[in-house]
Parts: C-alpha cells; structure tokens; sequence
C-alpha cells in the first residue's frame, strides 16, 4: 500500500514539474511586446507549432513582417504624394487600396497571388503608356519579388532552408525599383511617380529614401542571417541599377 502510494505521489511530482517547466517557457514567450505609435504591435501568439522554431527562424520571420510593414507605408505614402493614381483605381479609398494589395499575405501559401509575374507587374509601374494605378502595379510586384525571396512562406521552421542568394538578389532589386522611381520620366520629362521632394524654403523631404533605405538594408541583413544558417554562400556582384534588368528569385 505504501508502496503504491509512493509510486503515485513520485508520478504526480513529475507531472507538476513539468506544468511548471511550461509555464515558465510559455511566460517567456509572452514578453511586452513593441507597441508603435500607430496602434499596431510587434506581438505574435504562441502556439504549438512555435516548438519547431529555432531563435534564427524567429528573426527571420521578424525580418519578414518588419519589411511588408515597410512596404504598406510605402504604399501608402506614395498613394499620398500621387492622388491620381488612387483615382485609377476601383476602389473607393487608400485604406481599401492598400489592404487589397497586402491581404494575401496574411494566407499566402493559398494565394494565387504567389505565383504572379513580378518583374512584368513592376515593369507595368513604370511604362508610359501603363493606363492602370502605378501603384498598385508596383507594391503588387515588390510583395511578390519579396515573398519568393523568402520561398512563398510565411512560417519558418528548423528543417526548413531558405535561399540566401534570393535573398540577396531581392534587396538588389529593390535597389532596380528605387532608382527606377527616381529616374522613370513621360515625355514631357516629368516623373511617373513623385517620391522625395523639396519643401519650402529648400528643405529635402526624403522619407521615401528613408524608408526603402530601411527595407534594402533588412533584406540584406536577413539574407547574411540566412547565410550563416544554411552555410550556403551568397555571390556577390556589382549590379547596374541604370541597367533595370531585375535578378532572379
């Protein structure tokens, strides 16, 4: 009897240890998460599937929802700087504008949107004789460049093994897309889309800048995160932005 007892009591002490142990690591994972000054938050719900991601896979999927977070704002402040072409689109308004280029994010392995011809819908941005919203061209083409750079996933587990040189090449091509933005003239030698300005009394306005300056150098940093992961080596080449031939995802 004592003997059972025992055995019991040892049982229930193993259970109680490791509801303990779960917590505790369930508590961690919670941690404060950033909240920006635009009400969003840089916290994730934990789940099951969590346990089958190491640190690195963590910050790679961190990389990616900071860089589509840049890409909306993106969006939404060239929407800003050129109202006409918004007035292309069906929509009724920007928030609606953005929200249909971005949505299939949240479900992408099941979006059609995965397979979409990037380098024609961002060739389409800067074409004179593009009838359609340039904008939406455009962020269509970046989110899809960007998202085959990360192999169509939004899930990144251990066993999983993304391409660096994708990655590497992404950010390259973001570098093609500003330059294009910069430089991409009608006729009459005016610029298809506005970006960076000057504000009265001479004062440069380069957010635009800024921010794609942010979204290069993330893509560059994940790509030598993933490097390092993987051990496979990126090439890395001089590339002619003037040149406007994308590289390869």
């Amino acid at each position: 009897m004592i003997a059972n007892f025992e055995f019991f009591f040892s049982l229930f002490s193993v259970k109680s240890f490791l509801v303990i142990c779960l917590c505790v690591v369930l508590s961690a994972c919670a941690g404060n998460p950033i909240q920006r000054k635009d009400g969003t938050t840089s916290a994730k719900p934990w789940s099951m599937a969590g346990l089958a991601k190491g640190d690195i896979d963590d910050v790679i999927e961190l990389h990616q929802r900071e860089t589509i977070a840049s890409l909306k704002l993106l969006t939404s402040k060239l929407y800003k700087r050129n109202p006409s072409e918004l007035q292309k689109n069906s929509t009724a308004d920007m928030d609606t504008a953005i929200a249909q280029i971005f949505d299939p994010y949240n479900h992408w392995h099941l979006s059609s949107r995965k397979d979409l011809d990037w380098q024609a819908s961002i060739n389409d941005a800067f074409h004179e004789e593009y009838a359609g919203d340039r904008i939406d061209a455009l962020m269509r083409g970046l989110l899809a460049m960007v998202m085959r750079s990360y192999g169509n996933k939004t899930e990144i587990y251990v066993l999983d093994s993304l391409n660096p040189q994708s990655l590497y090449n992404g950010a390259r091509n973001l570098e093609i897309a500003v330059w294009r933005l910069s430089n991409a003239k009608n006729a009459r030698g005016e610029l298809l889309l506005l970006t960076n300005s000057i504000e009265p009394g001479g004062i440069a306005n380069l957010s635009f800048e800024r921010e794609f300056g942010k979204l290069i150098a993330t893509q560059d940093l994940i790509a030598r995160v993933v490097e390092d992961k993987t051990n496979r080596s990126i090439r890395f080449g001089t590339v002619n932005v003037a040149s406007m031939i994308f590289l390869p995802i």
